[in-house]
């Protein structure tokens, strides 16, 4: 076991290169799996997949136990679910849809307790199941908890250099699917997409914010890396099986000599 859990707050400020995945799959598996092979991070997919707090729960317990840091993406901005998986111990929240410098605020206080206004409990994971400190706690929390906003609507572009300039966030990560269909677009590289995902880039580097995106291949990762990415979601639990899976049935299929599908 490693002790990334533990650091990546300053690892993702120091600007280490940081490769993570997303989680779609309510079970703790692909997060002890992903740990294993020694993946930095995992975001649990709480906007686009079945994740109760239950299960939620069991997957950061279990990203403790392999050593692999555990991101929330929260359904919504609003306290309570910022709340909920902080106090279960997750290293930090993805929060979509920030498109203005007061929802970034918003989002910010709900995750700290000095100059914020998290929600005091210390008898739960985060806060060791009372066996810490008040001050121990509220430092230990506020300085491992790692925020990042979601930049993905066309209503933030106008808004980008006031959201960057909000105190105790501590990076962006540019939702291209959503900027694209935002835009009224149908591929990520229309030239509206880019040049947005430029500016969005620019604004963050001139403000000193991380940027986090997600990337599926090597020229597209070169290409955000010379934007400043310095965090890569590079795939999620699902895509990984399907395409694993496939592959195998493909292999399966052509050394059987059996057709491409049943319907053949």
């Amino acid at each position: 076991m490693t002790d990334a859990p533990n650091d990546f707050r300053n690892r993702f400020l120091a600007r280490e290169r940081l490769i993570g995945c997303f989680l779609k799959i309510a079970n703790t598996q692909p997060a002890e799996i992903l740990g294993t092979l020694g993946y930095d991070f995992v975001v649990v997919d709480e906007e686009h997949a079945p994740f109760s707090r239950e299960s939620t729960d069991r997957i950061i317990l279990a990203c403790k136990a392999h050593g692999i840091a555990s991101l929330v993406r929260v359904q919504s901005p609003s306290p309570e679910a910022i709340l909920s998986v902080l106090d279960c111990g997750a290293d930090g929240v993805l929060v979509p849809h920030v498109d203005t410098a007061e929802k970034a605020r918003a989002v910010v206080a709900a995750a700290r307790y000095a100059g914020g206004k998290r929600g005091y409990s210390p008898t739960t994971r985060a806060g060791g199941f009372g066996s810490m400190t008040f001050k121990d706690h509220i430092r230990t929390q506020d300085d491992r908890v790692t925020v990042i906003a979601m930049i993905e609507d066309a209503a933030a572009l106008g808004q980008l250099d006031d959201i960057m300039a909000v105190d105790g966030l501590d990076g962006i990560f540019i939702g291209r699917a959503d900027l694209t269909v935002a835009l009224g677009e149908s591929e990520g590289t229309a030239p509206a997409v880019l040049e947005a995902v430029d500016r969005i880039a620019a604004s963050a580097r001139s403000a000193g914010k991380i940027i986090c995106a997600m990337s599926g291949g090597s020229a597209d990762m070169e290409g955000m890396a010379a934007l400043g990415t310095t965090a890569f979601m590079v795939s999620s639990d699902q895509t990984l099986l399907k395409s694993a899976a496939a592959e195998a049935l493909a292999d399966a299929r052509a050394i059987l000599d059996l057709p491409e599908s049943r319907d053949q």
